[in-house]
């Protein structure tokens, strides 16, 4: 009984601690008007649908948290955070071609952030959870959870930044 309580302190603990540097450090935007993002999810991708027994044979068990399970990695922890190489980012749960290294900027917010999207690649969400008021971005074609988009990105660009997770992602290098 000792051994299942303090499984579940850990667990709120952890929990508590993701939800406090969100709000300290993290992805947040003051801006809660969403006037930049088009909200109008219209992809002509087919979908994939998957058991969750199905995704659990595929992803690692941190993939299957973010994209099945709307997770999100610690901030400053993810693979991809501070990492600038030329290439494309995928989708880890269906290999669709998400986002361009050209659109890749430092935001500082823990996460890896960009500006720009591939047409049709992003299903968008509104999210009160946590005590905001968010819009997340799913994968249009595996319906996987990858973050959130705020409007404090570059002004010179799209004036987006889409926070993603790096466990939702795979890299491959330009060649």
């Amino acid at each position: 009984m000792k051994l299942i309580l303090s499984f579940i302190v850990i667990y709120i603990m952890k929990w508590l601690s993701i939800i406090t540097l969100i709000l300290l450090f993290g992805c947040n935007s003051s801006s809660t008007t969403h006037q930049n993002i088009n909200m109008e999810n219209s992809s002509s991708q087919a979908r994939i649908i998957k058991t969750e027994a199905e995704w659990k044979q595929i992803l690692d068990p941190e993939a299957f948290n973010v994209l099945r399970q709307s997770g999100t990695e610690y901030p400053h922890t993810g693979q991809y955070n501070q990492f600038f190489q030329e290439g494309k980012y995928y989708c880890k749960g269906c290999n669709s071609f998400l986002f361009s290294s050209d659109t890749k900027f430092n935001s500082s917010c823990g996460w890896p952030s960009f500006y720009d999207v591939q047409k049709d690649a992003i299903q968008y969400i509104q999210d009160l959870s946590h005590g905001m008021r968010r819009i997340e971005v799913r994968c249009s074609t595996c319906d996987g959870h990858l973050g959130h988009v705020f409007e404090d990105g570059p002004r010179d660009k799209t004036g987006l930044r889409y926070c993603i997770n790096s466990a939702a992602l795979v890299f491959i290098p330009n060649k």
